[in-house]
């Protein structure tokens, strides 16, 4: 029998490639064109039934296994060479139709659809008319009864059919068939005849919540989906937080620069304007040119890719948290597999966990900055050698870098040391150590920027130093970030015994003003 069967599809097989040689269709006329599409149509919609009923009566477990695929989806996706969702939605028909074995009789029993499944086996309607019809019942089943359900499945599959229409004679014959749109709208109104009261409120965000991850195209991956109102408030608000971590309120400690040629023993009438404190309290009375640009010009991001580095920096955040699960023994971690040679060179593509596609180099080394390099060594495919780099700031270092920059090292940029990445000042791969005095604090944004922005950053005897480019500074000078208090604080006069401008713990060489 199924030696018959493979004959009989090898057969159409033939017969097409006969209408396709010879250029037989290039001399067709405009009416002959028509009738060979809907000739064409009607063995399409045949062929994806064969495909669908060759699923839906195998056995949901062992069929793909017997093939050497995990699901249905990627045995279509072989077999038939179609795309995922391709493969997706003749999995979900086949679910539909499937006519499961009675426990007691051995006999298959009805499919969920049963009218419909016989419009499909007529070639009445496809994979894609089938969806549509019963998308939008399925998605009020739980609110109608089996015979409600039935019913739909008896009058859409009439319609998918064309009806019938009464003659001039008086006879009655079929009418033109619906398309797929009008097949749903048709299936959609039927649903609000059913259930005319429609989904509760509170059913919606319990039955609509969900997101989706693409796949990566041009470099990004999408994603999509439906929030619950309090998870999106929740999200606001730390986006809200990591995008506006100042706010508006009493004035908190900021960064200002002084210079960097033996500032401290020069004379005051000497001094930089751009020592000067932001809110103009010093010794020239101007305020710092830099920190007080109008423009507050500090990235030229939209609304939207704030939002996506708010996002990724949150997600760095719960990542490293004490109390985020972790996977086979280890925190959630990012892959980054690259050629030891790209990555020395600067060139070539890297692969991420979870993206299919390669990615630029930049990622890789965004990622193992603040991470870890794990050096496998192969031979002809044969792991021969794994060694590890240490490169992860610990906690300890993290605290102390944190309590020594207190904000991004970037001027302007004002979220915490705690939520940013700690960045190699001098590359770990150029030689620059894990210290604290190789470390600086920089935001998701700005850590990822740092190569094409025009800023710049060195130590200086432990001292972290900024350069920015030359719109904000036309000197171009090295500048030393430095902790801003506020205007009640600066007169040491006035601060009682409690009082100290130089906190319990604060690192030497990092000067207060005031």
């Amino acid at each position: 029998m199924s030696f018959r069967t493979r004959a009989l599809l090898d057969q159409v097989v033939a017969d097409l490639d006969r209408v396709l040689g010879d250029d037989a269709l290039a001399s067709l006329s405009d009416g002959e064109r028509v009738e060979v599409l809907q000739a064409a149509g009607a063995a399409f919609r045949r062929v994806e039934a064969v495909v669908v009923e060759t699923i839906a009566t195998g056995h949901p477990v062992d069929l793909p296994h017997s093939a050497g695929c995990r699901t249905h989806t990627e045995l279509v996706q072989r077999t038939v060479l179609t795309d995922v969702p391709g493969a997706t939605r003749v999995g979900k028909v086949a679910d539909l139709v499937r006519r499961d074995v009675s426990l007691v009789s051995g006999e298959r029993l009805p499919a969920r659809w049963p009218a419909l499944r016989d419009a499909m086996l007529d070639g009445a309607i496809g994979v894609a008319g089938l969806l549509a019809a019963t998308g939008p019942i399925e998605r009020i089943a739980d609110r109608i009864s089996a015979d409600e359900r039935l019913g739909a499945d008896h009058f859409l599959a009439g319609a998918a059919r064309g009806g019938f229409e009464s003659t001039p004679a008086g006879d009655e014959v079929r009418g033109p068939a619906p398309t797929t749109d009008e097949l749903r709208f048709l299936a959609e109104r039927v649903a609000a005849l059913l259930d005319p009261d429609g989904e509760g409120p509170a059913d919606e965000p319990a039955r609509r919540r969900g997101i989706t991850l693409g796949r990566i195209r041009d470099g990004l991956r999408s994603i999509k989906g439906y929030l619950t109102p309090d998870v999106a408030a929740q999200l606001e608000l730390i986006l809200d937080a990591l995008n506006n971590p100042k706010g508006d309120g009493p004035p908190m400690p900021g960064v200002r620069f002084t210079g960097t040629g033996g500032a401290a023993d020069a004379d005051p009438a000497d001094a930089d304007p751009a020592d000067a404190d932001p809110t103009g309290a010093d010794t020239t009375g101007d305020a710092d040119p830099f920190d007080s640009d109008p423009r507050s010009v500090v990235d030229g991001r939209t609304a939207a890719q704030k939002r996506h580095d708010a996002l990724a920096a949150a997600l760095a955040i719960a990542a490293r948290h004490r109390d985020m699960p972790t996977i086979g023994g280890a925190a959630p971690t990012l892959v980054v597999t690259v050629d030891v040679k790209d990555l020395a060179q600067g060139g070539g593509r890297a692969s991420v966990s979870g993206a299919w596609r390669q990615v630029p180099l930049g990622a890789a080394a965004h990622v193992g900055c603040a991470g870890v390099i794990q050096r496998v060594m192969f031979d002809g495919g044969r792991v021969v050698g794994i060694s590890t780099t240490a490169r992860v700031f610990t906690v300890h270092q993290r605290r102390a870098i944190i309590a020594r920059d207190r904000e991004c090292l970037i001027p302007g940029c004002h979220v915490p040391a705690s939520w940013c990445e700690i960045h190699h000042v001098t590359d770990h791969a150029r030689g620059g150590p894990t210290h604290t005095d190789n470390g600086v604090p920089l935001c998701w944004w700005h850590h990822r920027s740092l190569g094409a922005s025009g800023w710049e950053t060195r130590m200086a005897e432990g001292v972290p130093q900024v350069r920015g480019p030359a719109w904000w500074d036309p000197a171009q000078q090295w500048r030393t970030p430095r902790l801003s208090l506020p205007d009640s604080l600066r007169d040491p006069e006035s601060l009682d015994d409690s009082d100290s401008l130089d906190e319990p713990g604060a690192p030497p060489g990092l000067a207060r003003a005031g």
